[in-house]
């Protein structure tokens, strides 16, 4: 299953520098071994913001849930979450045939 992730990380701004350098690196680490396993295939930063937006292919709602609630700024973050279908257009696909 195919997800469209749009996250806003929202750090309060008197965070403990240490702290935030901590959490940053924790997030980073683990968000790299998801991209290992192919859960986590594409990322792109937002210009001018402190977002992204993703692609997650995953089993279910259910692991999609617990791998985004498992990021170390999860409770910084605005999510929204928008599930993918294949479309009819693209090459490649069963509708084209």
């Amino acid at each position: 299953m195919l997800f469209h992730v749009r996250m806003d990380v929202h750090l309060p701004p008197d965070i403990d520098p240490e702290v935030r350098a901590d959490i940053v690196a924790r997030e980073k680490a683990y968000s790299q071994q998801l991209q290992r396993a192919g859960k986590w295939p594409q990322i792109w930063r937002i210009v001018g913001e402190y977002a992204n937006v993703s692609i997650f292919d995953v089993g279910s709602n259910d692991e999609l849930h617990e791998i985004l609630s498992r990021l170390p700024l999860f409770p910084y973050m605005t999510i929204k979450v928008t599930p993918l279908a294949a479309h009819p257009s693209k090459i490649g696909s069963a509708g084209d045939r």
